[in-house]
């Protein structure tokens, strides 16, 4: 860290913000099962109150899991907010945690798609949609071989520096979101793994409408154009919080098949559909507080106004 950076990261102003920097550090030495009681005690309490994030949820679930009666959809948000209390708890042991930690609390299911992959030279974007547990797979394969990242910079320099610090401690390399795509290509081409969040709000990005459990999401054109400069494949990769704080389980999918092609729309529907296939398997650990459905077509009113 720059001496300049030194002196911003440290005006008094950033003081409440290493307090709980400090806290999340600390709240990460404790044993995982402990983490997952108080997590779940935190979420449950409040899911009980009306918030922004709650109705965000009950919006989403109800637009992709109508089939539920209006008892599970709750049901389900209760779980949600368990879920995320719990990885944020957590989130000390993916922050910190030490290599040997992170080998002995995550555990992979299908390893063998991505290790096929690698030992076939095959260049490999690794899709990771937003489940309460972001970082774990990315963190843990990077400690074998250097992995890209990309992410979003949080608008607080604290939380970016340790964010930054941490995704990268292994030998990950990040790259913003907002960059150029061209050394992110050179990356790949030389067989670095590409660990990638796909389901955001594009921003000002190229997207398409694709269907999202049969809601018309504004999806990233980036990933087809990524796989196809590249010449890479791209493995489904999520994980998921085991219960009762027995660590993590890594999940890979086979590869999406017929992609990229020169169909924008098709190539965003394998993706979504792919993303839909892991949510329909672990429901209650995706994040349906996060707007997914903002941007509609023709500026149709957000579903989220009240939100």
């Amino acid at each position: 860290m720059t001496r300049s950076e030194l002196s911003v990261l440290g005006h008094p102003r950033y003081w409440p913000s290493w307090a709980g920097v400090a806290i999340l550090r600390a709240l990460g030495v404790l044993p995982l099962p402990l983490l997952w009681v108080l997590g779940a005690v935190i979420g449950q309490l409040v899911s009980f109150f009306p918030s922004r994030a709650r109705r965000t949820a009950d919006v989403n679930l109800a637009l992709c899991l109508p089939e539920l009666s209006t008892a599970a959809r709750r049901r389900l948000r209760r779980a949600t907010f368990r879920t995320l209390a719990q990885a944020f708890v957590g989130m000390g042991v993916s922050l910190w945690g030490r290599r040997a930690r992170l080998q002995r609390l995550v555990q992979f299911r299908d390893r063998g798609i991505f290790d096929a992959a690698i030992a076939a030279g095959k260049h490999v974007i690794l899709l990771a949609p937003h489940f309460a547990v972001l970082e774990i797979a990315g963190l843990r394969l990077s400690q074998e071989r250097p992995m890209v990242s990309m992410y979003k910079s949080p608008r607080n320099p604290v939380f970016d520096h340790v964010m930054r610090r941490s995704r990268s401690r292994f030998g990950g390399v990040m790259i913003e979101r907002s960059s150029d795509l061209l050394p992110l290509i050179r990356l790949l081409r030389q067989g670095l793994p590409f660990y990638y969040l796909p389901d955001q709000e594009p921003g000002n990005a190229g997207y398409v409408f694709a269907p999202f459990f049969g809601v018309p999401a504004a999806t990233l054109t980036a990933p087809s154009r990524m796989a196809r400069l590249a010449q890479a494949i791209v493995i489904p990769c999520y994980t998921r919080l085991l219960p009762f704080g027995r660590g993590y389980e890594v999940i890979m999918k086979p590869p999406i098949r017929d992609f990229p092609t020169s169909d924008a729309l098709g190539d965003a529907s394998r993706l979504n559909a792919a993303i839909e296939d892991a949510v329909r398997e672990i429901p209650e650990q995706y994040l349906w507080t996060y707007k997914r459905f903002k941007t509609r077509p023709g500026d149709a009113p957000s579903y989220y106004d009240r939100a």
